[in-house]
């Protein structure tokens, strides 16, 4: 039996996915803790692994905090990166502690894994990068932060590297700070990044191929080997107010945005509701952080409002999915079989928005930015009748469930630790 370590920090989506994956390892044998923030800690506890914490949680962390003297204008690229490198130095300040001296791997999420790489290193144990987003450069799309327009093969790849450049940047303080901590000789992100490259180490990213197929140009040991779930327990169902609602009239259409809008609900819930009237279907609108609700009145009877639901769960049972197209989520939408309307925010969500639409199992996208404009209640009611109404959405969503359950990304990364002899 093997002590694994699983690192993971930022949303909800960037940390669900393994406990699912947890769990899966700690029923082949192995003992497993994961390391993420307090907010997630009875998700991992409900898991059945242990929980070690990690600083720097997003959702107690104050908006707009950078870290340093001179204020940058809310929401510019320099307040972004200010903001990143504040919650990555804060995080890198907790990582050291995470692990004892009984571990004896580490999996390591992306956002996590360049500092991983050090605590491994100081410890002499091997360690796994598990990404849920593909980050070595490519010809054949541009980094996923770049909003999924592709500039050429040359010019994907030259914006692929310069991509890692810039997260280097981002781990510099935090590099500097864990490696003396640690008592390693000092070493700067880039040196241990094209080190760790050279070395030809395998990393597993965790999205499926039927949505993103792996680049040919990719090293050998770059694999895309499928999703992996959040857990839940098997016998969980759908709370009964959500189903009796479902029971009381057609399939609704699910309208959420996971961890982004934070304190823009009221807004949104007014905006959504009118575009579900306007498109003439039912909706549950799932509250998240941006807390999105329904009012108790005659005119909103068509909707409901529910907290952290499964999606595994709810998703099959809707006629239409609405999301913020994160990378857990769109797997979500595809593993249910549903079509969806993307409305990407931020980060790599235009990215598997786009996807989502080439892949011919959603509408065109609905940028978030545009959810501010006049015709915004058009434009969302015109999506979802278009998600809804089509046979050829639904079968390709339809076919996409079908591949994605022939898969299986945790029984790869089991695979993956057997072959370290661990």
């Amino acid at each position: 039996m093997t002590k694994i370590l699983i690192t993971a920090a930022g949303s909800y989506g960037d940390v669900a996915p393994y406990t699912g994956l947890g769990a899966r390892l700690r029923d082949a044998g192995h003992e497993v803790a994961l390391a993420t923030h307090d907010t997630y800690a009875p998700l991992v506890r409900a898991a059945g692994l242990e929980f070690r914490r990690l600083p720097a949680d997003p959702r107690t962390r104050r908006p707009g905090t950078v870290g340093e003297a001179q204020p940058a204008a809310p929401g510019s690229k320099r307040a972004l990166m200010r903001q990143a490198a504040a919650f990555i130095k804060e995080l890198g300040g907790g990582i050291a502690d995470a692990a004892d001296e009984d571990t004896g791997l580490l999996l390591l999420s992306a956002t996590t894994a360049p500092l991983g790489h050090h605590l491994a290193e100081a410890l002499d144990i091997p360690s796994l990068d598990l990404p849920l987003v593909p980050s070595a450069p490519t010809g054949d799309f541009a980094p996923v932060v770049s909003g999924g327009r592709s500039l050429g093969r040359w010019g994907n790849r030259a914006a692929g590297h310069l991509s890692l450049r810039i997260i280097d940047r981002l781990y510099a303080d935090a590099t500097r700070g864990l490696r003396a901590r640690l008592g390693l000789p000092p070493a700067s992100p880039r040196t241990v990044r094209r080190r760790t490259e050279a070395a030809g180490r395998p990393v597993l990213h965790g999205f499926s191929e039927v949505l993103l197929p792996r680049p040919a140009d990719w090293r050998t040991g770059l694999d895309v080997v499928g999703n992996w779930w959040p857990w839940h327990a098997p016998d969980a169902r759908l709370p009964h107010l959500v189903e009796d609602f479902l029971a009381a009239g057609p399939p609704p259409v699910f309208v959420g945005f996971g961890s982004m809008a934070g304190g823009d609900g009221e807004r949104l819930s007014t905006l959504a509701a009118a575009a579900l009237r306007r498109a003439g279907v039912r909706g549950i609108l799932q509250s998240g952080w941006a807390g999105l609700a329904t009012r108790h009145a005659p005119e909103h009877a068509d909707l409901l409002t529910v907290g952290d639901v499964p999606h595994a769960l709810l998703f099959p049972r809707m006629s239409a999915v609405v999301h913020h197209c994160g990378a857990g989520t769109t797997a979500a939408g595809l593993r249910a079989g549903v079509p969806t309307v993307p409305v990407p925010v931020t980060a790599d969500q235009p990215f598997w928005a786009a996807r989502l639409a080439s892949l011919g199992a959603a509408t065109a996208p609905v940028p978030f930015a545009g959810l501010s404009a006049d015709n915004a209640v058009a434009r969302l009611a015109d999506a979802v009748t278009q998600a809804v109404a089509s046979p050829a959405r639904r079968d390709h969503a339809t076919e996409a469930a079908r591949r994605l359950a022939a898969e299986d990304g945790a029984g790869e990364v089991i695979k993956a630790v057997e072959r370290l002899g661990i």
